[in-house]
């Protein structure tokens, strides 16, 4: 039996602000680092043991699984970091608040940028301050993959490839891999895994630092998934996700 294992990023400061975050590197708050420990927590109470582990290149993805190998007194795992796993990127409207940015534009604009499977929001120039061409750690991406904006497909097309590349075939030497990320970069991994249409992943929440569990048999097929936790909880932090942009 193989075991992949998403974790969604904890609460971070600009989700409790209720502000499009994209690439913006933006921390933890406490109470994120506190539902990352827990995760980790959970996992080890349940007698799970990854052997690798993934991660974007975006703080709070990266603290939230150090805060959950810490738990699991796993800190010495192997960790390799991609930009493919970053978050989404809003584009010129990252920073603003989604509820204003939902009475400003409407609650349909606003919710075509964030939930619809091709829709872009407006694009940032190469040179805003806001651009990862700014940013030092994006050096080595030529300038034709810098995303300025994308929509969800355009966050899974630049995924796929590191996921079918690089992630599925550790399983070659491990039996359990660890991937901490973010809401619409493993909303591509969990589409590719359930074979989920458009219309399926554009209505799936990934609630915060919830471990999801997928189990696979010797031949990579999927035999089932599931959340770890209280299910109320979970239900609840999903509804949360779905109702930040409404305007208030």
């Amino acid at each position: 039996m193989k075991t992949l294992i998403l974790i969604r990023h904890g609460e971070s400061e600009w989700n409790k602000l209720n502000l499009f975050t994209g690439w913006t590197d933006v921390d933890l708050t406490e109470a994120g680092v506190k539902e990352a420990y827990e995760a980790g927590l959970l996992l080890k109470a349940e007698g799970f043991c990854p052997e690798m582990c993934f991660t974007s290149y975006l703080k709070r993805a990266v603290k939230t699984l150090n805060q959950v190998l810490d738990a699991m007194n796993m800190d010495w795992l192997p960790v390799q970091k991609s930009w493919r796993l970053n978050e989404k990127s809003y584009g010129a409207i990252q920073g603003l608040n989604k509820a204003d940015t939902a009475a400003k534009y409407g609650d349909e604009q606003v919710l075509l940028w964030r939930r619809s499977f091709d829709v872009q929001p407006p694009a940032l120039a190469m040179d805003d301050p806001r651009s990862p061409r700014q940013d030092p750690r994006y050096n080595e991406i030529d300038d034709s993959h810098i995303p300025l904006t994308e929509s969800l497909k355009d966050t899974i097309e630049r995924l796929l490839p590191y996921y079918r590349g690089t992630i599925l075939p550790a399983f070659e030497k491990h039996d359990t891999l660890l991937v901490v990320a973010h809401g619409n970069s493993l909303r591509g991994i969990v589409k590719e895994l359930k074979g989920m249409s458009n219309d399926e992943i554009i209505k799936f929440n990934l609630p915060t630092a919830v471990p999801y569990i997928f189990t696979f048999d010797d031949q990579m097929k999927l035999v089932g998934d599931r959340f770890l936790g209280d299910p109320d909880a979970i239900a609840a932090k999903m509804q949360s996700v779905a109702n930040q942009a409404k305007r208030s």
